[in-house]
């Protein structure tokens, strides 16, 4: 069984949730902004009573289409504040959402459990370094540097292959690595506004990742799948939706059909829909007993 810090995580038919807890001004999803200590414990308790199994810090916006970037310093503070809030008000494990070796390494100093590197370790050249040394686990997401046209997932499998690869080399045990398919991060160059990791793609992005949700199976990785699809604008461009707070109903939908089709962590910013979701495909795939 793979390992998320203390978590055990990828059993059969058992789905994890991870709760977002988004500190970044910048973030595309107003509703998810916590940034006062009263806040941050409220939003954390909420997310634990309602079935997150582990809490996910973002210190700086990653959305593709918005110009989000702060310093790395900027960053690392709103992180560190944090973690050192929750480790006084829970016992959830805690991962850190950045790309960033330094502000990764100022986070690990604390004693948190799990890197989430949106760049699948490719985009800081320290950032492998860090990993070695603290030896957390990772989620590794789906990146690469050039333009990639092709089968969607062919490309999405070959980019996490590469991540794996350089986790292998900082001697990251096989059981303390997820991956993540990178919903959101396949661009094409016009809709990009800031310089943080996204990989560059030349066809409709909203069917890549529908096409990489129907397929998850297909990506034939033998690690467990994280997928964050909470109120993305994928979700908006297909429902024509601009207000991520009306895309709850698309964001159930695409949830439900990622477990089905083989994830095993769902990252959202509402756990208590996404507890639904799990509980209801569970009954609606339960197979009758004979005889009834």
């Amino acid at each position: 069984m793979t390992k998320l810090g203390t978590l055990t995580v990828g059993r059969k038919n058992e789905i994890t949730i991870m709760g977002i807890l988004n500190i970044s001004p910048e973030s595309f999803y107003k509703n998810s902004i916590k940034s006062t200590k009263s806040q941050i414990i409220k939003h954390v308790k909420q997310l634990e009573e309602n079935g997150a199994n582990i809490i996910d810090i973002g210190g700086m916006s990653t959305a593709p289409y918005l110009k989000t970037i702060v310093s790395e310093k900027v960053e690392s503070e709103r992180v560190t504040k944090t973690i050192k809030i929750i480790q006084n008000s829970s016992n959830l494990p805690i991962s850190v959402d950045t790309c960033r070796a330094s502000v990764a390494k100022n986070a690990l100093e604390l004693g948190i459990d799990v890197i989430n590197d949106i760049s699948g370790l490719k985009f800081d050249n320290q950032m492998p370094k860090v990993i070695e040394k603290y030896n957390p686990s990772v989620i590794l997401c789906a990146y690469g540097t050039r333009v990639v046209s092709g089968s969607h997932v062919l490309i999405t499998k070959k980019l996490l292959n590469e991540s794996v690869k350089i986790a292998q080399k900082c001697n990251v045990s096989p059981d303390r690595i997820v991956l993540d398919p990178a919903i959101g991060f396949f661009r094409r160059s016009s809709d990009v506004k800031n310089k943080l990791p996204y990989t560059k793609i030349n066809s409709d992005w909203a069917q890549r990742d529908i096409e990489i949700i129907k397929n998850l199976k297909s990506l034939g990785t033998k690690y467990p799948i994280l997928v964050s699809i909470s109120n993305k604008s994928f979700l908006g461009k297909l429902l024509e939706k601009d207000d991520p707070s009306d895309r709850n109903t698309g964001t159930a939908l695409a949830e439900m059909t990622s477990t089905l089709n083989g994830a095993s962590i769902i990252r959202t910013h509402n756990p208590k829909i996404t507890s639904d979701v799990i509980k209801m495909t569970k009954l609606l795939t339960k197979k009758s007993k004979k005889g009834l």
